[in-house]
């Protein structure tokens, strides 16, 4: 995927409709009803295409495991500032527990295998035992205890354990938790309006727990789109960003409906061939709360929909895909 480094300012219209609001409402209303879509908000370069919220409001919301996204952004950050060593640095260097195990293998895990989903630990698909670690009262020994089930580096398993293991790497690494990190080298910045955060045991839960408006949902996704400038600044390292959508896995590119894709780190990725009209990758969120780029285009697209069961989250896509896109395909707004 290439990204774009020219100079980003915030999107022009930051409030209120976008220009072809109301005909794509009028020509879309069955389908935004039917799938349950809440929110839309759509930029093609720095200005407001398209803007539609359910509630009339855009509101701080859940955008469950966008958070992952937003993590990898921290994780580069920390490495070009020099409080991580590198994503080929282990994770025991971090946790003493990994080092001291029993199993060799778990000494071999690295910031790379986290951010990939490939660390090895027996953590079954579609992140079953997300659930139980949430129930314990200390969510890092839980996951460090995990048994391996694979050589790091050699299966992908979809891990929200790790992710949480990466946030608190940048709570080690720089003594804030992700969540004050972020609001200091990257919301503030990018003038989010609010951000909440939650976490458990002072660290910031890394796998989801993220709340934020649509807008700055699109403003994270143009900050990508031009290769982690804004301003004038280069608040993500450009080479972060073009390692981080690149495909490291084939992730869950086999999956039936086409939710997934191939896996980066901590973005998904998804080629025209696959999705029939751009390539494209995205940070998703359970239920249908997508972050997408399509570097071709010129084009990030928010979409949150009411989660409803894993297999509906496709109808966020098939907003983007088969409404959104031709939509500003006929006004002239993006090329065929």
């Amino acid at each position: 995927m290439q990204t774009d480094s020219r100079q980003t300012k915030p999107p022009a219209a930051e409030r209120g409709a976008g220009q072809w609001d109301k005909p794509f409402i009028k020509a879309n209303a069955e389908a935004l009803k039917a799938w349950k879509i809440k929110d839309i908000v759509v930029l093609r370069g720095d200005e407001l295409a398209i803007e539609w919220h359910e509630s009339g409001l855009d509101k701080v919301a859940a955008v469950y495991s966008c958070t992952k996204s937003v993590l990898s952004a921290l994780i580069g950050i920390a490495i070009e500032q020099g409080r991580i060593g590198g994503i080929r640095q282990p994770a025991g260097d971090f946790f003493g527990e990994l080092k001291e195990d029993g199993d060799v293998r778990k000494r071999e895990i690295t910031i790379e295998h986290l951010l990939t989903m490939t660390p090895g630990f027996d953590w079954p698909d579609f992140d079953k035992p997300y659930w139980k670690m949430k129930r314990t009262p200390d969510w890092l020994r839980f996951v460090l205890e995990r048994p391996m089930a694979h050589q790091p580096g050699t299966a992908f398993t979809y891990n929200s354990g790790g992710s949480h293991l990466l946030s608190a790497i940048i709570t080690r690494a720089t003594g804030m938790t992700a969540a004050e990190y972020a609001e200091r080298e990257l919301f503030g910045k990018l003038g989010f309006r609010a951000v909440r955060w939650n976490g458990q045991g002072g660290v910031s839960e890394g796998g989801t727990g993220m709340h934020m408006t649509s807008l700055d949902m699109a403003r994270f996704g143009l900050l990508y789109l031009r290769g982690g400038r804004w301003n004038g600044e280069q608040i993500v390292p450009a080479g972060w960003v073009r390692e981080s959508v690149a495909v490291r896995s084939k992730g869950l590119q086999h999956y039936d409906p086409p939710i997934f894709g191939g896996y980066g780190y901590h973005w998904w990725i998804s080629p025209q061939e696959v999705n029939g009209c751009a390539d494209c990758y995205f940070a998703k969120g359970y239920g249908g709360q997508y972050i997408f780029v399509l570097p071709a285009l010129d084009l990030v697209a928010a979409v949150r929909k009411e989660p409803t069961g894993r297999n509906e989250a496709m109808l966020s896509k098939r907003m983007l895909f088969e409404r959104i896109v031709p939509f500003l395909r006929k006004r002239g707004q993006i090329p065929n």
